[in-house]
Order: structure tokens, then sequence, then C-alpha cells
């Protein structure tokens, strides 16, 4: 284990040895966020951005993956190629939590990806994780599975496995980013698998958002399919995905999901039951055809902001709360890969673009992934590779200068 400068515990109020980074407008805005859409946003004329401080909470990472808090100071994390889960004490210091590692199936895109806290944990102890997993004769999957740490938070034990079946083949396009909502529903985002047939399919589980009861795996009493003879069609809530990165819920239940596009047009969804967001590569993985392709049949969802030419690669995210964010208060934080940035997108109340900012390309940091909000500011993590002795990947916390 290994001590961490400040305890988590007192971050929020144990910043002023933190780094201020500047606001800056957007370098690229997208055509739907145009000046005539700030102009009439009222809360744009009387919010100016915020200065932002960053510390850096833990260091010489092996890609951190998701990070979520598991209260009384103390944080969870996952880390994708080395498939360890670690906690971050009180104060400060690391503990990898007994987990098995050597089950976790790693390639690519796929490891030991996402993380979600069951909201009773401080009775419970239960967490999932959405992780590729090795099989008999050399197969492989992604499943989400729960576990119960012990007393102690050294061991995660009781796995209990909630859905299975999700496929992969070379660890491309590996979805894994979960959700629990209001409401108590689990949201899994699945990444397409980069198989052709698969986004479109509502006999796959690939290419789209799953929803189902954390507690029994089952799926939720209200999928828009939840009666269907196949069993893998209950579980969809949307469809069309190529490559679900991030899932958010905003304070008005609304959810939302983040995903990589191709060469262009990573996308921002506005989630409803059954929705189709249109993505069908063509044939033998042809990513020609647009993310939203408004030819197929039936009705596809448009997103509600896209990066246009070229992908930023935009990953996690969640929306921000709490006081002194002044013009990103409310809006999405999400995490950039190729961008190298944290971007802030504002939405309306009816879930239509207004503008973007980012605050800086975050080139301090490298390829931001994971974002979520933590004590009235963010846990960001970065993704740059390595770890170990390099000490390249970061789980950093980010807030607005008082």
């Amino acid at each position: 284990m290994r001590k961490l400068g400040a305890p988590v515990a007192l971050l929020a109020l144990a910043l002023t040895t933190a780094s201020v980074l500047p606001a800056t407008a957007s370098p690229s805005q997208p055509r739907d966020a145009s000046a005539s859409a700030v102009k009439h946003d009222p809360d744009a004329r009387r919010a100016e951005p915020p200065r932002l401080r960053v510390k850096t909470i833990a260091s010489g990472l092996d890609v951190p993956w998701d990070v979520r808090s598991i209260g009384d100071g103390q944080l969870l994390f996952t880390q994708r190629d080395s498939a360890t889960l670690t906690l971050i004490d009180q104060d400060a210091v690391l503990h990898d939590v007994q987990f098995p590692s050597n089950k976790v199936w790693v390639s690519g895109e796929t490891g030991l990806l996402g993380l979600a806290i069951d909201p009773d944990f401080a009775t419970n102890h239960r967490i999932y994780t959405c992780q590729g997993w090795k099989l008999p004769e050399g197969k492989k999957d992604i499943r989400v599975i729960a576990w119960q740490l012990n007393e102690s938070l050294t061991a995660a034990t009781q796995p209990d496995l909630l859905i299975k079946g999700i496929q992969t083949v070379t660890g491309r396009h590996g979805g894994c980013r979960l959700l629990i909502d209001q409401a108590g529903s689990l949201h899994v985002g699945t990444g397409d698998a980069a198989v052709t047939k698969n986004p479109q399919s509502l006999r796959s589980l690939n290419g789209k958002t799953l929803r189902l009861d954390p507690e029994t795996g089952q799926p939720w009493p209200t999928n828009p399919w939840v009666h269907a003879d196949n069993r893998k069609k209950r579980f969809i809530f949307t469809y069309g995905h190529r490559n679900v990165q991030g899932l958010a819920q905003r304070a008005d239940g609304s959810l939302w999901s983040v995903e990589h596009g191709t060469y262009r047009d990573d996308e921002i969804n506005l989630l409803g039951r059954g929705r189709n967001f249109g993505w069908q590569p063509g044939p033998n993985y042809d990513e020609s055809p647009p993310m939203t392709d408004f030819s197929l049949p039936g009705k596809q969802w448009a997103a509600r902001w896209s990066s246009g030419n070229p992908t930023i690669a935009t990953s996690g995210a969640d929306f921000v709360a709490g006081n002194g964010w002044g013009a990103y208060s409310g809006t999405m934080a999400v995490g950039c890969l190729g961008g190298e940035r944290l971007m802030f997108v504002k939405f309306d109340d009816t879930g239509h673009l207004v503008r973007t900012w980012a605050p800086q390309r975050m080139k301090d940091f490298g390829r931001i992934r994971g974002v979520t909000a933590y004590r009235g500011g963010l846990l960001v993590t970065t993704s740059n590779g390595g770890g170990g002795d390099s000490g390249v990947d970061k789980i950093l916390f980010v807030r607005p200068r008082a």
C-alpha cells in the first residue's frame, strides 16, 4: 500500500495547492451549438465559467477505468488492463481488494471496466462490475457480476452473475459502462463487438443499453420487450449503438448515453424506452455509414450532440452539481480520450443542446476517460496507458475555484 497526499475525506477542503485551469471556449462547436443558441440562453449571460482546481488523488495506475465513492471518504476503482479492484481509504492509502483477476479476459478495449455501487452499500456492501470473462476451451464473453465486499473491505466475495453472453471477439468495442438510476434499475452500456449485425439485432445484447434488476438479474419490468420469447431481447432498453462509453442521469430523471463514433460523430444521446439510435455498419463491418442512419426502417433518434469530423473519442460522463460551478452548473461533464479535454455540455430543459465549453485540453493530463460526480466536484480518470513504476495514469479531483 502507498500513501498519496492529503486524505480523500478532506479533499473538499484541502485544495489550496491544486493547479488552477483557465476557462476558455471550446475550439470547435457543433453546428447546432450556434452563437444564436447561446444568445437566447439567459443563464449564459448571468453566469461565467469558473476557473478549475485539479488535485491528484492517486497516480502510477494501470488504465483506471471507473471510480466510485463507497461513503466515509473512501473510493473504489477498477483498472482495466491489470484487472485489479482497488480501495482508496480515508487516509488516501491504496489497498488492492482481493478479486479473481485471473478470470478476467483482457484484450484491447476489454478487461475490468464498469463499476457501480449499490445504493444500500452501507448495509449490504454490494457492488457491481462489468468485465471480459474467460470461459472453458478458450471462449470468452462480457458479463455483469454482483459482489459483496467483506466487512474489512479487503475482498470481493459471493459472486452473483447477473447477465452473461455479451459478445466479444478481439476486445474491440467492449462498452461496459454501468449506472444505477433513480428508480433502482441497473443500466449496462454495451459495444457492438465490431460485428456488423449486432447493433440492429434485437437478438443480441451488443450495441445496446440494457436494463435489469440489480438484485435478481431479471429484465426490468418496464423494458419495452420484457415479455419477448427471446430472453436477450427482454433486457434491451435502447439499440443501434456503436460503443457506449458513458451513462448518466440528470436531476430531472432523464437518461443519457455517450458513445464513440467512427472517424467522426461521437454522440451524446437522450435515451428513451425502445429507441433506435441508428448505427448499422455495412457488410464486413464497413464503418462508412453515418452514426445515425436515417435510411434504416422505422424511426431513428438523432444525437443531441455530435462531435462532427474528426472524432474526439468521448468517454465517461456525469452531470455537474454543487456550488460554484457558474455557467457549468447542471451541464454534462464529458471525458475525451482523443480530444484530451474535459468538455462541459449544456442542454436546455427539453434536452436540446445549448452550447459546449472546454476549460482547456487537459494537456497536462492527456486522455480523459472516467467522470463521476463526487462531493460537489468531479472524479476524473486518465487513460494514457502504462502504470506501475511509470506513474502515467491518475485519478484527479476537479472542482471550481472557491
